[in-house]
């Protein structure tokens, strides 16, 4: 590692113009899903490119059937240092309603909270062109001082990333072995606190399954049939109720298969942040959870594999009451997944398990909707531990990995597409109110979050 005290001291110095460039990028009505702001994307490509180019990347706006993608490249300083794709997106979100901001969402600006916090305020900010920012100014003040990169450095910033990233894949696809490095930065996840960095160490992956049970061949009067006539809402109810038993575990033939268990210095250090399960439902007018027993509410939600019910439909719902047995019955079906567990798999157990429970005179149809494994960096990654550290060097307290319960379709496209693992470091904070009106980012998340940047390359090219 090199002494890169002189780096930090340039961001420092820089601070005030790296806002200056942040605020002319999120001046950019850059909203990707409204077709009226098609030529603001490009402006928004087009500048991020000159920005990056200004600082001796070779970068580029490569068009696609939607809006355009900016790719840069720059060397590293010697030629065995570690190569990585950052990525990030510079489209955002509509603005509305309008009347709820409390200042214009494209005018951006610097806000005193009080007790020593200031924010940015303006579409974006958070999400995600400050983050990105962070990262393009942490390369600008090592530049400065030194010239060149620590290590190799691909860009890849996207403009569709709020309206589903349609031109993302056949872009990845046309481009894998120009894009391909070692493993990939992703700048798009926030900090457990104002004072804790966070790495999302892993993503659970997800099946969805809609099952449709057919018993009569029309609705039926319940006077008449009840007690004769299969009911399709009474075995649907038993098919979802035995998908847990006693203990919360999933009942389905394999579906532990693959499911690791976290190393137990990893729950050491979630256990130091304090997150009961009481003020965590709490938030939601809950108290008691209801997944596996003995498992800690990050447990439950970030390493554990789930089933969940997510909407049923069957009978009379209408106003009023209708004695009626319905002729079908439907359920949708998620499954939340972790480790190496196979999402074909356990879309064949659950079909198989509802086909064991389904009477000879009724019939069951399923529905596909989606599936995709779940993303899992080993705990003990070189590059996990690296960063982890240069997290912690920057921050008041040590940066911790932390376990995500969604998934970040990117991430899963570049270790499918690409075969690249990815670091997962942002830092927004939950209060960032992304998507909604009055969008902030901290001036000490942008701030630290370039200094950051600035160890991390330095760790990562240490050997």
């Amino acid at each position: 590692m090199t002494d890169i005290s002189n780096v930090l001291a340039k961001a420092d110095e820089n601070l005030t113009s790296s806002l200056d460039r942040l605020f002319e990028l999120v001046r950019i009505k850059s909203i990707s899903t409204d077709p009226a702001f098609k030529a603001e994307c490009r402006k928004a490509a087009e500048w991020l490119t000159a920005s990056l180019s200004s600082i001796g990347f070779d970068a580029s706006v490569r068009d696609t059937a939607g809006h355009p993608m900016v790719v840069a490249h720059h060397a590293a300083a010697t030629a065995d240092a570690p190569h990585v794709l950052f990525y990030g997106h510079y489209d955002v979100q509509p603005v509305d309603p309008l009347n709820l901001w409390e200042n214009d969402p494209f005018e951006p600006a610097i806000k005193d909270l009080g007790n020593d916090r200031k924010v940015i305020t303006g579409r974006g900010t958070s999400d995600d062109k400050g983050q990105l920012m962070t990262f393009v100014e942490a390369c600008r003040a090592y530049k400065e001082i030194h010239g060149s990169l620590p290590i190799r450095v691909t860009i890849l910033f996207e403009g569709e990333e709020e309206s589903g990233s349609p031109s993302l894949k056949p872009f990845l696809e046309a481009n894998a072995g120009e894009l391909k490095a070692e493993f990939a930065l992703v700048c798009d996840t926030s900090m457990w606190d104002r004072e804790t960095p966070a790495i999302a160490g892993a993503l659970r992956g997800l099946v969805g399954e809609e099952v449709v049970i057919t018993a009569a061949d029309r609705d039926l009067h319940s006077g008449l049939f009840g007690g004769a006539a299969a009911n399709p809402i009474h075995i649907l109810a038993n098919i979802l109720a035995g998908l847990h038993d006693t203990t919360g575990r999933v009942t389905l033939d394999g579906f532990y298969d693959g499911v690791e268990e976290t190393p137990a210095n990893i729950k050491a250090s979630w256990e130091t942040l304090g997150r009961t399960a009481e003020a965590f439902l709490g938030e939601v007018g809950l108290s008691a959870p209801s997944g596996e027993k003995d498992r800690s509410v990050l447990e439950l939600t970030w390493a554990r594999p789930t089933a969940e019910v997510n909407g049923i439909i069957g009978g009379y719902t209408g106003d009023g009451f209708k004695t009626v047995i319905a002729a079908q019955a439907s359920a949708k079906v998620s499954f939340r997944l972790v480790g190496k567990q196979n999402p074909a798999q356990v879309r064949e157990a659950f079909r198989a398990y509802v086909r064991s429970k389904i009477p000879a005179d009724c019939s069951v149809e399923f529905h596909e909707h989606g599936g995709s494994p779940a993303i899992q960096l080993s705990y003990d990654s070189p590059a996990l531990t690296k960063t982890k550290n240069a997290l912690s060097d920057e921050w008041p307290k040590p940066a911790v990995v932390i376990g995500m319960g969604g998934s970040i379709p990117i991430v899963g496209d570049f270790q499918k597409m690409l075969g690249m693992d990815s670091l997962l470091v942002g830092y927004g904070l939950t209060d960032d109110r992304i998507h909604s009106p009055n969008e902030k980012y901290d001036l000490q998340s942008f701030h630290k979050g370039i200094r950051s940047w600035i160890r991390i390359m330095d760790a990562l090219a240490a050997k």
